[in-house]
Order: structure tokens, then sequence, then C-alpha cells
């Protein structure tokens, strides 16, 4: 299939989106391969691993207001790939802790997870991204209709949970945490301020 200028644009720029968000992953392997991650490897990887889940999970949430804010149709058409992106390095944060900061050892995975509040809302958030990435292909959204939509808003409730896991699992330093805080209750104000604006057309 020969593609148009137009498609080639796109399918270049998407191949450099998933360069991207693939490139925090590339950077761990090498520092796995170098032995340049820390005197606590496995620290250094669950750390990066959900940093990278909560920076793109909010990206992903900052693509709609951005096309809202721009008038421009692109930002959407990135949405699906960086929330899987989100899921993907959640996924690998997840895995972390279970393989290699706990061993499999599954009775220190249920202790863990009742009795240290900020792993049961990490859990919490990850068990959520779950039926998003599995409902986000277009076949799922004509099967689901308006359901889907309606599914998709539990993105926010998972990225609230994912900020709350990273603020009272740090201890010290709350500044990189805050600012994730503070971007999520920018993108929440913007998304309450447009919903109530639209109420009034709606009801008209």
């Amino acid at each position: 299939m020969v593609l148009g200028g137009t498609d080639r644009r796109w399918f270049g720029l998407k191949a450099g989106a998933h360069a991207l968000a693939l490139s925090p992953l590339a950077l761990l392997v090498l520092g796995i391969a170098n032995d340049t991650l820390g005197a606590d490897p496995v620290a250094r990887i669950t750390h990066d691993t959900g940093t990278w889940a909560l920076r793109l999970l909010l990206l992903g949430l900052a693509l709609t207001p951005l096309r809202r804010l721009s008038g421009q149709a692109w930002p959407i058409r990135f949405r699906r790939l960086v929330g899987l992106y989100a899921f993907f390095y959640a996924c690998l944060h997840l895995a972390t802790w279970l393989v290699l900061d706990l061993g499999g050892y599954w009775t220190q995975v249920f202790e863990d997870l009742a009795k240290r509040p900020y792993i049961t809302l990490g859990f919490s958030a990850w068990l959520l991204l779950v039926p998003l990435a599995l409902t986000s292909t277009r076949g799922w959204m004509r099967r689901l209709g308006r359901r889907w939509g309606q599914l998709h808003r539990l993105v926010y409730a998972a990225a609230a949970l994912a900020v709350l896991h990273y603020l009272w699992l740090v201890k010290a330093d709350l500044r990189e945490p805050l600012v994730y805080a503070a971007i999520l209750a920018l993108l929440l104000g913007l998304r309450w301020r447009w919903r109530r604006g639209a109420a009034p057309a709606q009801g008209a």
C-alpha cells in the first residue's frame, strides 16, 4: 500500500511517539546492562516505571483539553497510544514490585495490600486501568456505545488514586508528587468548568 503525504506524516509522528514512550524503558535496560542504576536498582526501576505511568496517564488526560484550547483535532489521535503506554508502565511497575521486590511470595503480597494503604491505592489504580486498556479499541467503542465514554471516565479516578499512592509513598520531599497533584487538579477543574458550561445547552 502506498501512503499519501498526510499518511506518511502521521506514520512518522506516531513512530516518533512510540520511540519517545519507549525511551524510559530503553534507559532502564541500558542502566541494568551497564550497572548504572545505583545502589538499589530495584528501587530505581520501581520508581521510574511508576513515575512514567503517572506522567503518561496525566498526559493522556491533558490531550482533550489541549484539543479544545488549541482548536486542533490532532491531540486526540494520540490519546489511545498514550493511555496504553501509561498502562504498560503501570504493569511494569506492578511486576517489579511482585517479582523483583517480593520475589513472588504471594502471602507477602496480600499482607502488604492489607497493611500498607499506599500499596492498596496503587493496586486499585491499576485495577481501574485494566478494563480501560481492554476496551480501548474501536470495536469496543462500537459495542459499548455511550457506555464506553461512561466507562472510560474511570481514568480520572485511576489518576487520583495514582497521585495519592505517590503522595502517601513519599516520606520526605513532596515537591514532585505535589506537582502531579496540581496538574490533575487543573485538568479536573477544566473538565468540571466545561461540563458545567455545557449543562444549560443540554437542558435547553
